[in-house]
């Protein structure tokens, strides 16, 4: 039996994973759980799966826990360093990291030098300090299992090849709620208008992500740390029925793709039994349903924000990480409608163009970077 530790637990893939659990009690055992926004959510799953230590967001949140919870409790911390005591749990052998942006990256570090298998969907770890997470991971032993729908499908299609024969990585998009829609629609975009995924249910932040296919360049930069490849081997299509999930090409010309519906629970799944394979939930692939896949470029002009992450990911160093907290920043505000969809863009541009690529050594830099380029991108807005 596997023991998990869950960081995210009440976000849309901690509740997936929950759900892939929830059907093999014989299989995993749930020791901790860390969340940040819906205690309510957390108490019933305490009751689900008794957990020994919970993770809330703040001190508040956890005496509110505490106040709901009527039978045995278990120990519940909170913050940052909560959610790194719930990833570096002793009994815990897996850990999901599933906290959104760049709030997982400590977590995540504490859960690697706990030496612990880590099942990754918290790209932006890999996004802001790839080079550092992944020489972490290589000193302490830990197997990075990616639960990315498109990273799992490209680790699926690297398993029994070489790695010296892979020619390039093939990332799927679906092209998200705007694809065909003309650029000043696009700019002018609501929040209730890019919210709405045409083929995956998931967070609010990861969905307007998609909308402006800056998720798909946030996931260029995760292929490059994750499966140590040049950037030039990496290219992007447009899938939009969503059943390719990605593919890889070798030097002999043969692609191997990995298939399925579009549901988080098969790359989940996928990643905390790996290498065996379990009943998910997910339903049959039927193509003769779906009757034909088809595939284009994506249209930079309409979607720039694909270009800032490649830029990013050229220029390198510190320059990610500030990529993905201006994006952040500027997500949030669009979210709650202070600037317009194609500010999202200008806004990123904006603190990247301010700032000054490094180097850097510790976490601890990153999160100045990261602090650095939160508040000019504010300023920005």
């Amino acid at each position: 039996m596997k023991s998990l530790s869950i960081l995210g637990s009440t976000g849309s893939i901690g509740l997936s994973t929950l759900d892939v659990v929830g059907r093999h009690p014989d299989k995993f055992n749930v020791v901790a759980l860390a969340e940040g926004h819906d205690v309510e959510m957390m108490s019933k799953h305490i009751e689900m799966f008794r957990p020994k230590l919970v993770s809330v967001r703040d001190s508040e949140a956890a005496d509110k826990l505490r106040g709901m919870l009527q039978k045995e409790k278990p120990e519940i911390v909170h913050g940052i360093s909560g959610a790194c005591q719930v990833a570096a749990h002793p009994e815990a052998d897996t850990v999901v990291s599933a906290i959104v942006g760049a709030a997982g990256l400590k977590p995540t570090v504490a859960a690697i030098k706990s030496k612990k298998r880590l099942a990754l969907a918290n790209k932006e770890t890999m996004v802001v300090a790839g080079a550092l997470v992944s020489r972490l991971a290589k000193e302490n032993g830990v197997e990075i299992l990616p639960i990315d729908s498109e990273h799992s499908a490209i680790f699926q299609s690297l398993v029994g090849h070489r790695h010296e024969d892979l020619k390039r990585i093939l990332l799927t998009a679906s092209g998200g709620p705007f694809r065909g829609k003309g650029k000043d629609e696009i700019d002018n975009a609501t929040p209730e208008a890019a919210l709405k995924h045409p083929k995956w249910l998931m967070g609010a932040k990861i969905t307007i992500d998609s909308a402006s296919l800056m998720n798909k360049g946030l996931e260029v930069i995760e292929a490059k740390w994750l499966f140590n490849v040049d950037p030039a081997q990496i290219d992007v299509v447009v899938h939009p029925q969503s059943i390719i999930h990605s593919m890889v090409e070798y030097r002999d010309g043969c692609v191997v793709a990995q298939l399925g519906v579009p549901d988080m629970r098969a790359p989940i799944a996928y990643a905390i039994s790996y290498p065996e394979r379990i009943e998910s939930g997910v339903d049959t692939l039927d193509l003769k349903k779906i009757g034909e896949l088809t595939f284009e470029d994506p249209d930079r002009e309409k979607f720039p924000c694909l270009n800032l992450a490649f830029e990013s990911l050229e220029v390198g160093r510190s320059m990610p990480a500030v990529l993905n907290a201006a994006n952040e920043i500027a997500v949030d505000a669009f979210l709650k409608n202070s600037i317009k969809f194609g500010d999202i863009y200008r806004v990123v541009r904006g603190t990247m163009d301010a700032h000054d690529p490094h180097d850097f050594d510790s976490i601890d830099e990153i999160v100045d970077i990261d602090r650095w380029a939160r508040e000019k991108a504010s300023g920005l807005i």
